[in-house]
């Protein structure tokens, strides 16, 4: 039986950098853009907002750069504060990189099983599919799909009863499958 699951994003990630104010490390974003103009050259920023005291902080987008070289589309998302241009810019590794962040994936996933029933004793064979770039352990999504422990997913790997052409014990962020026997 061949089952799809899906790995979506709930809400957008924290980001993680240090508050120059505080100590925490956490920083949530505000889905807001600061576009700053100086004659032909455009400075663009994606503001953040600390968890701990609400400073706003600027993650840098666009440093310098002529007018004519941005994409008119991508400069009218820049101006109306797209949504979906926060994420996908929030997850562009470039950006990441850049500014020095992670982001922090906890309580903002969840695992679409589409409700369908897995009968014990039957093979099962599970296409995951992610939404986005969210680094997850697939023994966390085996058993949350299933309704297992840990423990116990991680025991069906070790027994060879769960298995998979990616590494089962680390993270991972793109589409794989895998087979569970029971």
């Amino acid at each position: 039986m061949l089952t799809h699951w899906a790995v979506v994003p709930t809400c957008l990630p924290l980001v993680r950098r240090r508050c120059p104010a505080c100590a925490s490390e956490r920083f949530r974003p505000s889905g807001k853009f600061r576009v700053n103009a100086n004659h032909k050259l455009l400075d663009v920023w994606l503001l953040v907002l600390c968890t701990g005291c609400g400073v706003t902080a600027k993650l840098t987008l666009l440093e310098r750069v002529t007018v004519r070289a941005v994409r008119p589309g991508l400069l009218e998302r820049l101006h109306h504060n797209n949504p979906g241009l926060t994420a996908s810019l929030l997850q562009n590794p470039f950006v990441q990189h850049r500014n020095r962040i992670t982001l922090d994936w906890d309580d903002a996933w969840r695992l679409d099983t589409g409700g369908s029933e897995h009968p014990d004793g039957e093979t099962v064979d599970v296409s995951v599919r992610f939404a986005a770039r969210i680094p997850v352990r697939p023994a966390r999504l085996i058993a949350e799909g299933f309704g297992l422990s840990r423990a116990e997913v991680d025991r069906l790997i070790v027994e060879g009863n769960v298995v998979s052409a990616v590494r089962l014990t680390g993270k991972v962020s793109g589409d794989f499958t895998f087979t569970l026997k029971r």
